[in-house]
């Protein structure tokens, strides 16, 4: 146990002096780093909402207008079928997740009431109900059409909702290049996010208050708005706002020519004839094909482009276009047009998300936070090392050694990770203290016991490890377990504790038994005492 070889040195001091050096960023302010050579490090460990500050947002989706919008897309398909199949039917309407019509004759005939259920298969692109037949329920009473959605299917309209917008929100903010931010569902309809060291909340609130829903549909050239009777359309159209000019109003027909669904990518840019900010954007094949279909089949006429129902710009259509790309103006600042170009990269929400609460954390409560941890860490730091030198002496000394460097490991291993660090996770730091010395009190308290029964010096250090080294591993692994149920199960703060715990465990049996071994055998070998002072 006490014989090492060179490439066993070699791979412990190589170990040992790569996390030091991982570490060595944290000492330096980001100001320093940036004038670091090229071979050396420039990774930090990353400070959580309570150590740095930022934003703390609860959000709610809007789960009500999904279903409005998924029972208005009902409603104009139901009237398709049902004029493509001669059917005589009035007073179509809608009330809250239900659609009611009456019909002239006592019964639908069974191939209409088939393509009426089947209505959630073809329109799933555009819906967020699970495709099964359930999803509509139909009755038929004194020749009353009753179409409602299903319990289950309004069910899955909010779990697939809410984890829609989780998956979208985080993108948006990832495109932003916020470090480490917590997103995570609350409750059934709720989403919670944490943006440490945010300097710019408003611009993420009006990014994430947008749904960005955008759609290309076309003017409808029938009639003009009149400001008289501000409400009145033409069916099949509707009356939209312009996005820069409230006042004004577009009439436009609610069939979606081509959906956002169908971008790849989105980039803000420069018109190079108006030198505007614009921003250009990019369909997929299919997108392509209805956008090339389109333009080609309305040559002379006005093609709004609508985001979140505000029409953003009319162009006329001069000709197809055939390429799969174009380009939005609207009079955009350049930073407007590089938000736009995140929101479409990132995907429209399927639902409004509204603010329920918001609330900043200020650096000054991160910096209180971060200098109770490290007094903490130090007295606790202080008085394991005197506790370890007059117990044990010369091997306390090794012991807290072993310690320092642990530490750093810990420190080297979450700089390379990325991970953050919060409150709690200082506690799991300091923790980590506590145990770090607990295998070196049990090998010394095996080499005292192996001493007493008349072993020599160097086997009772043999033995002391030997022994020592089952009761070692079983107490970690059964602490690693624990760290890992938090991690799995917790979330937040939990999660951060649980991982400064679990790297704390690795580094220090690494320290406490491996790097120990390693100064006691030299110090042995070069002092061969007769006795130890245990």
């Amino acid at each position: 146990m006490l014989h090492f070889s060179r490439s066993k040195i070699f791979l412990i001091l190589a170990s040992v002096f790569v996390a030091i050096f991982l570490a060595l960023p944290n000492l330096f302010s980001d100001k320093q780093i940036s004038n670091f050579p090229f071979f050396m490090p420039s990774q930090k460990v990353n400070l959580g909402l309570d150590l740095q500050g930022g934003s703390h947002l609860l959000l709610e989706v809007d789960i009500e207008s999904i279903k409005k919008e998924k029972i208005e897309d009902l409603t104009f398909d139901i009237r398709r079928i049902l004029k493509k199949n001669n059917i005589n039917f009035d007073n179509l309407k809608s009330i809250n997740n239900s659609i009611s019509f009456g019909i002239k004759t006592p019964n639908l005939d069974s191939k209409v009431i088939t393509e009426i259920k089947d209505l959630s298969q073809s329109n799933s692109q555009n819906t967020l109900v699970a495709q099964s037949s359930s999803n509509l329920e139909l009755k038929i009473e004194n020749n009353l059409v009753k179409i409602s959605l299903s319990d289950e299917s309004l069910k899955q309209i909010t779990i697939s909702a809410v984890n829609q917008s989780i998956e979208i929100v985080r993108r948006r903010i990832d495109e932003l290049g916020t470090k480490e931010p917590t997103i995570q569902k609350q409750g059934t309809s709720r989403i919670l996010i944490q943006l440490p060291g945010l300097d710019d909340p408003q611009r993420i609130k009006s990014l994430l208050g947008k749904t960005a829903k955008l759609t290309f549909k076309l003017v409808d050239q029938r009639t003009s708005y009149d400001p008289s009777n501000p409400k009145k359309a033409p069916v099949g159209s509707e009356v939209l706002s312009s996005d820069s000019n409230s006042e004004f109003k577009y009439i436009v027909k609610k069939k979606v020519m081509v959906g956002g669904e169908n971008l790849v990518d989105a980039q803000a840019g420069f018109d190079p004839q108006t030198n505007e900010p614009i921003v250009n954007f990019r369909f997929d094949r299919l997108g392509a094909k209805k956008f090339g279909k389109v333009t080609k089949e309305n040559i002379g006429k006005p093609f709004a482009i609508v985001l979140d129902n505000k029409v953003i710009s009319a162009p006329v259509i001069r000709d197809a276009i055939l390429g799969g790309s174009g380009q939005i103006s609207g009079g955009f600042s350049a930073e407007e047009a590089a938000d736009l170009a995140v929101l479409l990269r990132a995907g429209a929400l399927p639902a409004p998300l509204i603010i329920l609460e918001e609330r900043s954390v200020g650096p000054d409560l991160g910096a209180d936070s971060i200098l109770a941890g490290k007094i903490a860490a130090l007295i606790g730091f202080i008085a394991v090392i005197i506790f370890m030198v007059i117990v044990y002496r010369s091997f306390g000394f090794f012991a807290d050694i072993a310690l320092i460097l642990n530490l750093l490991m810990v420190l080297g291993i979450l700089s390379l990770l990325q991970a953050t660090l919060t409150l709690p996770g200082i506690a799991g730091i300091i923790l980590t203290i506590g145990m770090a010395v607990d295998a070196n009190v049990l090998i010394f308290e095996r080499i005292k016991e192996e001493l007493r029964n008349g072993s020599s010096v160097i086997n009772s250090i043999d033995s002391g490890y030997k022994r020592a080294l089952s009761t070692i591993l079983d107490a970690n692994i059964t602490t690693f377990i624990a760290a890992s149920i938090l991690f799995f199960m917790g979330s937040g703060p939990v999660k951060g504790f649980s991982v400064t715990l679990a790297i704390g465990i690795f580094t220090s049996v690494f320290t406490a038994f491996t790097v120990t071994r390693l100064m006691v055998a030299i110090y042995v070998s070069r002092t061969k005492p007769k006795e130890l002072s245990l």
